[in-house]
């Protein structure tokens, strides 16, 4: 019998059980996505243009360093999703606490990690001498907060095993009015600039992982944490890593690909940087939104496989793509329609900027879908235990494609037009290549496992 915030993945009409799952994390992802949009939003309307260019351009930098731990996470979700799917509390109790105590680890080493390499990494990044301080700044202040952020990262998805997807939209509001409230406050009052934004954050995410951490120790449950038994379970962790290390791997090179095209873009110059910065920020709430069906198709795929209920695995890819392609469509168009105002909230009285925000939204915002509908694909493949193949195919179809596009055809086309059009293409290619990989290991697989 599920709880009162869980939701049973294994029985009953699909479709809106993967919404109400899905809609509060979406806005929960959505919330935790405002607090680098407010971040933005306010250095670029009260500190300036290099203050934007400086916030925006380091987010592509801090995925990459983070990324091989939250892909990690996946592995945790992937694990749980199948031991609860077979209803083995033991195992799934020993994931939840080996997930919490990786957590925490991570979370301090990259805290120290983050402080010594940011600016090294800044500088072979190419960022411009009038934007690297104020952006280096930023960083050392943000991964202090990244124990709370690995701790938070891990507890939402452990929550998620079970569809538990309401009590962090909770917690999220909470801590994001918070953050808005605290870099105004940093911001106007003390005049602390980046590093007014980037403390406002780091609160905010220790609050969150103060909610998460006491909803984890107060449940009951498969997910129920219980302080004094954490610890590493050796066959935990290496599940774990098997199941989410290459995740992690694949979202490092993909964070590899974006700092190189990041890379490029600050050969603009700081104007560029400044309107890539907020058009890529409002790209974030679109992939968020679509995301969304990623993560779900990964919990119910994950924990279907472990019951044996192969044809709802194909059901949930289904959905999860229709929904992901009428959110991309939908609200790529408006965001596009409406692309120079919102710019213009981010970078006010800088038409320039505006422009050239303009010129990348052009050309992903439209096609941003075949981002959602590839993603759906990595994830429901996750879910089923096949880690590894969604990591070759990402590295070669997405980071692969974009790489050669930068060494070959853009130094023949110097132009932003050409550096964003490596983006669509990437995800139509992968995409086609993923669905193949699934059909094979539906094939394979499934009538394995039934044996």
């Amino acid at each position: 019998m599920a709880g009162k915030y869980e939701i049973d993945m294994c029985n009953g009409n699909l479709f809106p059980k993967i919404l109400k799952c899905a809609l509060p994390l979406m806005a929960t992802n959505l919330l935790q996505l405002l607090y680098n949009a407010v971040d933005i939003v306010v250095v670029g309307r009260y500190v300036g243009e290099t203050a934007l260019a400086a916030v925006g351009s380091t987010s592509s930098l801090i995925n990459l360093i983070i990324n091989v731990f939250v892909g990690i996470s996946v592995g945790a979700t992937v694990l749980v999703s199948q031991c609860i799917g077979s209803k083995d509390y033991n195992k799934t109790s020993d994931a939840c606490h080996t997930a919490i105590t990786i957590s925490l680890i991570a979370g301090v080493f990259l805290a120290v990690l983050g402080n010594i390499i940011c600016k090294p990494l800044l500088v072979l990044m190419g960022s411009p001498d009038n934007v690297i301080n104020q952006a280096t700044l930023y960083m050392r202040i943000y991964f202090l907060g990244m124990p709370a952020f690995m701790l938070t990262t891990y507890g939402s998805a452990l929550m998620r095993t079970v569809g538990d997807t309401k009590r962090p939209l909770y917690y999220f509001s909470i801590s994001g009015i918070l953050n808005v409230v605290l870099n105004l406050i940093f911001v106007l009052k003390f005049n602390m600039g980046v590093a007014g934004v980037a403390v406002a954050t780091i609160i905010s995410q220790y609050l969150s992982a103060f909610f998460i951490l006491g909803a984890l120790t107060h449940t009951d449950g498969y997910i129920k944490i219980y302080l004094k038994d954490l610890r590493i379970v050796k066959e935990s962790l290496l599940a774990m890593l098997a199941k989410g290390l290459p995740a992690g791997l694949q979202s490092c090179i993909f964070g590899m690909s974006n700092v190189i095209i990041q890379s490029s873009v600050n050969s603009f110059g700081s104007v560029v940087i400044a309107g890539n910065s907020a058009a890529a920020n409002i790209e974030g709430f679109l992939y968020t939104a679509q995301n969304t069906f990623c993560i779900v198709a990964t919990s119910f795929a994950g924990q279907n496989f472990g019951a044996k209920k192969h044809k709802r695995i194909d059901k949930t890819l289904l959905y999860c793509t229709g929904i992901v392609l009428a959110v991309g469509i939908v609200f790529g168009s408006l965001l596009y329609t409406f692309g120079e105002n919102l710019l213009g909230i981010y970078a006010p009285g800088n038409p320039e900027a505006v422009r050239f925000g303009m010129i990348r939204s052009r050309y992903i915002l439209s096609l941003y879908f075949l981002c959602g509908i590839m993603e759906v694909a990595t994830g429901t493949i996750r879910g089923i235990g096949a880690s590894v193949i969604p990591m070759i195919t990402s590295v070669v179809g997405v980071c692969g494609i974009r790489i050669m596009w930068i060494f070959t055809v853009f130094p023949k086309y110097k132009t932003l037009e050409t550096l964003f059009a490596c983006y669509p293409i990437s995800w139509f290619v992968t995409w086609i290549i993923l669905l193949c990989a699934y059909m094979f290991l539906r094939k394979n697989r499934f009538k394995k496992e039934s044996q």
